[in-house]
């Protein structure tokens, strides 16, 4: 058991400390790319299955929490979650749980997430079964294991890929069966935008970053280059949907056409998250900003995946 304090106003009770663990505040990340693989392969034609939707939402939803388990429990052990943190509480290092606990839970998250992953594998053949592997190697790996790629300012890059473009590709893969272009070009928006989640999260831990030697690409870009890393995710997200618009009205699609374009609903929403990271002071000012893109990016993915979806079918 760590000797690190328990958050102010004494011991949270054991659901509110596995509350704090999973911080759920970061699963609309997870579910964005499911809803927007849904859209895509609807739009793409395909018939709705219930079974491989909620399935796919489970694995995704399973690894998130999977990720966050494991980066409390790496973090803690590699001296990451300083007193000085400015994020919410890491329960290994509040002494909240001792780290035999936290890999108990890892372990139950992974075999959870096997179940549900074997019965995909099925479903849409073995390729999963190693997509599948890799997604839960790279959740585990990103701050634990001999080489923590998120210590070497690789983390975007796993982020964008797993909750990017695997989590949009393979849930629409298990709706059609097959493979459509659509379904990558619809998982840029909604990688850029989970990878934008996790450059609030380092740009608001550069200086205890810095100081516990995790050499994240925060902290290697400074703050400026990392407001400009987030707000050049947020135009890349946006951009997408605007070429699907206009590639659809060249088409002669008409009114249909315009469907795909409702996440620019939300940009009223990017731009106030941008402003904010632009102008804090303390770092934990960024904590809103934060939650307010996991926010973000479940919005987009609704409005995205109802409009590739109805537009599809228009």
């Amino acid at each position: 058991m760590s000797d690190a304090p328990a958050p102010a106003g004494g011991r949270p009770s054991a659901l509110r400390t596995w509350l704090l663990a999973i911080r759920p505040n970061t699963l609309p990340a997870a579910t964005s790319g499911v809803v927007v693989g849904l859209g895509a392969a609807l739009g793409a034609g395909t018939r709705f299955r219930a079974d491989t939707a909620v399935g796919a939402l489970v694995v995704a939803l399973l690894l998130q929490v999977l990720a966050n388990l494991a980066n409390d429990l790496s973090d803690h052990r590699r001296g990451a979650d300083t007193p000085d943190r400015a994020g919410p509480t890491r329960v290994a290092a509040a002494g909240l749980v001792t780290e035999r606990q936290l890999e108990a839970a890892i372990v139950v998250v992974i075999g959870l997430a096997g179940i549900v992953g074997l019965w995909l594998v099925a479903v849409g053949g073995p390729a999963l079964l190693a997509l599948g592997a890799l997604a839960i190697v790279a959740a585990l790996a990103y701050t634990g294991g001999p080489l923590p790629y998120g210590y070497r300012a690789l983390g975007e890059v796993f982020v964008f890929v797993f909750f990017g473009l695997v989590a949009v590709v393979g849930t629409a893969y298990l709706q059609a069966l097959r493979l459509d272009p659509l379904f990558v070009v619809a998982a840029i928006p909604a990688g850029a935008l989970v990878t934008a989640i996790l450059v609030v999260n380092n740009l608001r831990d550069i200086p205890t970053d810095a100081a516990a030697g995790k050499r994240t690409l925060a902290v290697i870009l400074g703050r400026e280059g990392t407001v400009a890393e987030y707000a050049f995710l947020l135009v890349a997200a946006f951009l997408v949907p605007v070429g699907l618009v206009i590639g659809g009205l060249a088409a002669g699609r008409g009114p249909a056409a315009l469907l795909p374009g409702l996440p620019l609903l939300a940009v009223p929403v990017a731009l106030s998250l941008l402003g904010r990271a632009r102008r804090f002071d303390d770092p934990r000012e960024l904590n809103p900003v934060l939650k307010g893109t996991a926010r973000l990016a479940l919005l987009f993915g609704l409005l995205f995946g109802a409009g590739l979806a109805l537009g599809g079918a228009a």
